[in-house]
C-alpha cells in the first residue's frame, strides 16, 4: 500500500482541524478517521488513503495490517448543500477478521 505525507492545521477562526493528504501529484488521497472496532474500539488517528477503498481491502497503518470491515461517508447540510463531513473507516486486524470469517462460515453449517 502506498504511503502519503499528512500536514495537520487548524484554522484561526474556528477551531475546526484540517489535514492535507499529499502524494507525488498523480494520485490524491483523502483523510480518513480509522476505527479499530475489536472490542474495546479503539481510535488509530486520522489517516491518509486513497479515495477508493472498499471493505475487505487490507491496509497497513505503522507497521500492522488491518482489514477494512466498513467505510462510511457522512454529510451535513450546511447552506442548502450537502458538504461531505467525515469519512471513516472501520478496521480489523486482519488475524480477527479471517478468524470471524471462519466463525461464520461454522455458524451458517450448524
Amino acid at each position: 500500500m502506498a504511503m502519503a505525507s499528512c500536514n495537520i492545521g487548524t484554522c484561526k477562526k474556528t477551531p475546526v482541524l484540517h489535514l492535507s493528504c499529499r502524494k507525488k501529484e498523480r494520485d490524491h488521497f483523502h483523510p480518513y478517521k480509522v476505527i479499530e472496532i475489536t472490542p474495546p474500539p479503539k481510535n488509530l488517528g486520522i489517516r491518509c488513503f486513497p479515495p477508493n477503498l472498499q471493505c475487505g481491502e487490507s491496509v497497513t497503518i505503522e507497521g500492522q495490517a488491518y482489514t477494512i470491515a466498513a467505510v462510511t461517508y457522512r454529510y451535513q447540510l450546511r447552506k442548502g448543500k450537502y458538504e461531505s463531513s467525515e469519512k471513516r473507516l472501520d478496521v480489523l486486524s486482519t488475524g480477527r477478521y479471517i478468524l470471524n470469517l471462519y466463525l461464520e462460515n461454522l455458524l451458517e453449517q450448524s
